[in-house]
């Protein structure tokens, strides 16, 4: 079966209209290459996937945004993202922590993509992540894309949510996130357990 190819342009206006050939493409081509980063610097196989399923939410925000343009390579973009994200991660865990990038965005990462179901299973998470979204509510959907999509800082979000301080903010967004990932994983074992 062939596998199609996509400009970054493309990807970017596939995410803005949710078009699902693009969605499972993204998951396709670009995890290897983030699993990589997240395995080679400490990381589980868990926590690559949560790492990028996190990129992809920040991608997808960003598309959302008629004014965004790319201001690089689409996977260079993915990579900065993901290796920013994991380095907070690293930080919060470790203290001060130096990746090992001998596999960039452009290392060899074709030994990874052979894995159709794992690959198949993520398509639909993304289906499954945007609906959670959608089932957030406030203030957490605001909050969660101040941070990852807007960038503003913890003491930024506390002033503008009204919380006393930047540790307070931080706590919400864990709340949040927690919120979002039992939003997200009921949805789906209802959907795969119907039963239960």
């Amino acid at each position: 079966m062939a596998t199609l190819v996509f400009t970054d342009k493309e990807y970017i206006e596939g995410l803005r209209h949710n078009n699902d050939a693009i969605i499972r493409s993204v998951y396709k081509k670009f995890y290897p290459v983030i699993a990589r980063l997240v395995l080679n610097n400490s990381g589980t196989e868990q926590e690559a996937k949560d790492i990028f399923q996190e990129t992809v939410l920040v991608l997808y925000h960003h598309a959302q945004q008629q004014q965004f343009t790319l201001s690089c390579a689409l996977q260079t973009y993915l990579y900065s993202v993901a290796r920013r994200l994991w380095l907070k991660q690293l930080h919060k865990k470790h203290g001060l922590y130096k990746l090992d990038e001998r596999f960039t965005e452009d290392g060899d990462v074709a030994d990874t993509a052979s894995d159709v179901e794992v690959y198949q299973q993520r398509d639909q998470n993304i289906s499954r992540m945007k609906e959670s979204i959608g089932q957030l509510g406030e203030p957490c959907k605001t909050l969660l894309e101040d941070f990852y999509t807007r960038h503003l800082s913890m003491d930024e979000i506390a002033d503008k949510f009204g919380y006393t301080n930047a540790d307070n903010a931080k706590n919400q967004k864990y709340k949040c996130l927690q919120r979002l990932k039992k939003i997200f994983f009921i949805d789906k074992e209802g959907r795969t357990h119907e039963e239960h």
